[in-house]
């Protein structure tokens, strides 16, 4: 089966997200005036345990006991809590403490304190962590019960039927990466599986795909259902995959990439319930077209996985242009110059990975002081990688949080670089060089950092401060003298 769904909401989220479901539920009566609330469990009736082939490696904490308040004028449920008894599970399962770091007992019962719950909000937890047994077979159950009480309502109880699943299917440890998809051309996908497991699939087998960065399904077969925009689909197969048995779909599936997307992203994974998990409800929209089917082939090494990735790269380039300036100023001033790239698109890398960036060597006769930038109020004077030896290329990665504030919507990110002119080079020009992974215009990734220097204006001038330190000198022989000869005088 897929990897297990893992509930990432704690109490505080769990509250918000429910707070809308229950804003439409029936307002209860008070209780003879006693302002007391009703609550209600939300914990699912069925839940999967553990696949059958993990035995006593399964590890499965992603079973959470939510618990409402219902909508009403009572106010909040006082000092909350939910006392769950694992006992029921002998044989299919060994439960040990879990929750939030609010939960006690050692097993089989274990109590969670919820503390007070808003009127209308609810809060959930995770009251035991779930390890598999040896020796189970598929289809093996247990019951675990729950009893929630509060100091201002009456208890409730509930069940939930845990079930151990059938075999683990296999996908590719490693799927070759796709290069060249034309944005809006078709291409296909073909995933297999494989059963490496003592049990066989009784009920049948699922496929789930989902498409990412701008990546979409266009071939819709009526045995899957889709999310809205056919990034997801949960496709049902009745073959019954034996023990070392391996298949794959007869016909691809195809796909396709959006206008102006550089990348995105193909998953799959297989599992052994045809039942469509709780977080894909969403996949409601039925296919329309001839049904997909599996294939049996030979079993290949290398079908090790949970789910498998595949890397697409489309024909979309990020063309890349010097954005440059000439260092202009006299001997002796340190000047601003900007400095940086120009994406002319049509695609924008947005992982920071593959941003990519520029290089700077300066012109010979100058000396690079700083490239200051500020990050979060703090300040800092270098925002590209350093030369370790005179004459290298400052490099500069536009994908770093030292550029957040120097990227702009049109594509241009630069910088200012502040350098100091030592002296006049007649011709002397510097360069600065683009890259990024999608840039396949390579003719304007290079342009010249020209230097235009003027002389150093006359209070600058070594000789005049020489002449002038000399002329003091005489002055003040000059003045003894005189003073001497008063002396005397």
């Amino acid at each position: 089966m897929p990897g297990h769904i893992r509930i990432t909401r704690r109490p505080a989220a769990f509250a918000a997200a429910l707070a809308t479901v229950l804003a439409a539920a029936s307002v209860p009566a008070a209780a003879d005036g006693s302002r007391e609330v009703a609550l209600r469990l939300e914990a699912p009736a069925t839940f999967r345990a553990y696949n059958a082939d993990e035995g006593a490696g399964a590890e499965n904490d992603d079973f959470v006991v939510p618990v409402a308040v219902l909508p009403s004028d009572g106010g909040p449920a006082r000092d909350v809590k939910v006392v769950v008894d694992t006992s029921g599970l002998a044989g299919v399962g060994r439960a040990v403490k879990g929750g939030y770091g609010n939960c006690t007992g050692g097993g089989p019962v274990f109590t969670c304190a919820y503390g007070d719950v808003q009127n209308g909000d609810g809060e959930a937890n995770a009251p035991f962590t779930l390890h598999g047994v040896d020796g189970v077979r598929p289809g093996d159950s247990g019951t675990v019960t729950y009893t929630a009480t509060a100091e201002n309502a009456s208890p409730v109880t509930g069940t939930t039927r845990m079930t151990v699943g059938g075999p683990t299917l296999h996908t590719p440890e490693k799927e070759k990466a796709v290069k060249g998809l034309e944005p809006g051309k078709p291409a296909p996908l073909t995933p297999r599986f494989a059963n490496h497991s003592r049990f066989t699939t009784e009920d049948g087998v699922a496929l789930h795909i989902t498409a990412r960065d701008g990546l979409r399904l266009t071939s819709h077969p009526r045995n899957c259902s889709f999310d809205a925009a056919f990034t997801s689909a949960w496709c049902t197969f009745p073959t019954r995959a034996a023990p070392g048995s391996a298949y794959r779909l007869t016909s691809p599936v195809s796909y396709t990439s959006a206008p102006g997307k550089l990348m995105g992203t193909l998953s799959y994974s297989w599992s052994s319930d045809p039942r469509k998990p709780g977080d894909l409800d969403g996949l409601t929209t039925r296919g329309t077209d001839t049904p997909l089917t599996l294939t049996r082939t030979a079993t290949p090494r290398g079908l090790t996985n949970g789910s498998t990735d595949i890397r697409v790269e489309t024909t979309v380039q990020a063309d890349y242009e010097p954005v440059t300036s000439p260092v202009r100023g006299r001997v002796g001033d340190t000047v601003k110059v900007r400095l940086g790239v120009r994406d002319h698109g049509p695609g924008r890398p947005a992982d920071t990975e593959t941003q990519g960036g520029f290089e700077v060597v300066p012109p010979e006769g100058t000396t690079v002081t700083s490239i200051p930038y500020v990050f979060e109020n703090d300040g800092s004077a270098w925002a590209c990688q350093r030369p370790e030896k005179p004459g290298g290329a400052f490099v500069c990665d536009i994908g770093q949080v030292s550029f957040l504030d120097a990227r702009h919507e049109d594509g241009t990110t630069t910088i200012d670089f502040r350098i100091r002119i030592d002296r006049q080079v007649p011709g002397a020009r510097g360069t600065i060089r683009t890259h990024n992974p999608y840039d396949r215009t390579p003719g304007n990734d290079t342009a010249a950092i020209p230097l235009d220097a003027s002389p150093a204006p006359l209070y600058r001038s070594p000789v005049l401060w020489a002449a002038g330190a000399g002329g003091a000198v005489v002055v003040v022989i000059l003045a003894a003298l005189y003073r001497r000869r008063r002396q005397r005088a």
